[in-house]
């Protein structure tokens, strides 16, 4: 099944190129160009060579025996929070590093929310010797410390942004606003399936490479190559759409993208967009967001920084409206709960991103015999401090 958007950008009714003048030469130059860069045997090599001897490629497919017990169904593990740094972000950052540097660009810009977009830009730009700008919302550099830490120990320069609810949203802002005042040299290194076209396809391809080792791992484990359930959380949604890129559409596997409800989908503190959301535009792309009456962009709140964000990547939108996959809130109860389950069960701490992923096997009920594969996209070392805030309440 063809899964990359059309010509102009578009997975059905969502997508496309929504900028300003000023950006209109930087994305199209990027359009013009990133298929053939990605698909050159020169990128592909180099591409290559960093997934497997930089990122830790390919990450283990791990049978969660005592988790699986406990559900009474077959769960497997993709275990993305094995990557250098501790996220699926690496996989995009490389891989939009290589592009940036074959298009000539000199300095790298990002914004992150929970920190390890940031970290995983401060990390590749270290490497290739690129220097980097990333901007971070004051609210989530409080709560996540140890990753504004790593990010200017690896020499990015790390902009606290003050405006707004001081988030996800915000930085990205004020990412976009940098971009536009420094066009020629600089490169914006997206950290998600959001943005103008022709970023959301840019990301979900490099992030595939989550869904095509799946496949692979499952047919030496269960001999089949195809999964009944793939689970992933979802913001922007680029681990989402790396573990969903192969199965979508095939007839067999239930895709299910779990997104923020916060403190309840009604309660008004919520990053619930797909639930809640409406059609608008939303940092260069038509999608779902959080809107009230009158068009404005509603506050998205969560307990994980990842995820509060008012908006979804057009890629899950129209996955959503097309049946294709189904979306579930969970709160963050929930995902804390969730977190200390797979901790107890199975040794391993998950980022809060991932818990609400983990989350969404208290709310259905597979068969016995069924596989489902989680998408655990990072780990918990940079939430320990929420987790022992919320560790009495659990």
């Amino acid at each position: 099944m063809n899964i990359h958007p059309d010509d102009r950008g578009y997975y059905g009714a969502f997508g496309g190129a929504w900028i300003p003048e000023l950006l209109q030469a930087n994305v199209s130059e990027l359009e013009g160009s990133y298929r053939s860069i990605i698909a050159s045997k020169g990128f592909q090599e180099e591409f290559r060579h960093l997934l497997k001897d930089y990122v830790g490629r390919p990450t283990p497919l791990f049978f969660a025996g005592n988790l699986s017990e406990h559900y009474g169904t077959r769960i497997y593990l993709k275990r993305e929070d094995l990557c250098h740094t501790g996220a699926h972000k690496l996989n995009n950052v490389v891989g939009q590093a290589l592009l940036a540097r074959r298009m000539g660009k000199e300095h790298i810009v990002a914004e992150t929310g929970a920190g390890q977009h940031g970290v995983a830009t401060a990390t590749v730009c270290a490497l290739l010797r690129l220097p980097c700008t990333v901007f971070m919302g004051k609210k989530d550099m409080e709560r996540q410390q140890l990753n504004v830490l790593r990010m200017r120990m690896l020499g990015a320069e790390v902009q606290e942004v003050t405006s707004g609810s001081q988030t996800l949203k915000d930085a990205t802002n004020e990412a976009i606003r940098y971009w536009i005042n420094h066009p020629l040299n600089t490169y914006y290194l997206i950290g998600s399936t959001i943005g103008p076209h022709p970023y959301p396809d840019l990301v979900a391809s490099l992030q595939s490479v989550i869904s095509r080792e799946i496949t692979t791992q499952l047919q030496e484990k269960e001999n089949k190559e195809v999964p009944d359930y793939v689970v992933a959380c979802v913001g922007g949604g680029s681990n989402a759409a790396g573990a969903f890129f192969h199965f979508i559409g095939n007839g067999v596997t239930r895709l299910i993208g779990a997104e923020a409800a916060g403190k309840g989908v009604q309660s008004g503190e919520t990053a619930a967009t797909i639930t809640l959301g409406s059609e608008g535009v939303l940092h260069g792309t038509r999608t779902l967001i959080m809107q009230d009456d009158d068009g404005q962009i509603s506050e998205a709140h969560s307990v994980s920084a990842g995820l509060d964000y008012p908006g979804i990547g057009p890629l899950h939108a129209w996955l959503s409206q097309s049946g294709k996959a189904d979306y579930m809130a969970v709160t963050d109860k929930e995902a804390l709960q969730a977190a200390l389950r797979l901790t107890r069960l199975e040794g391993i701490i998950p980022a809060l991103e991932s818990a609400h992923a983990l989350a969404i096997l208290e709310k259905i009920r597979p068969d016995k015999q069924q596989v489902l594969v989680i998408c655990l996209s990072g780990r918990g070392d940079k939430d320990m401090d929420t987790y022992q805030k919320y560790a009495d309440r659990l």
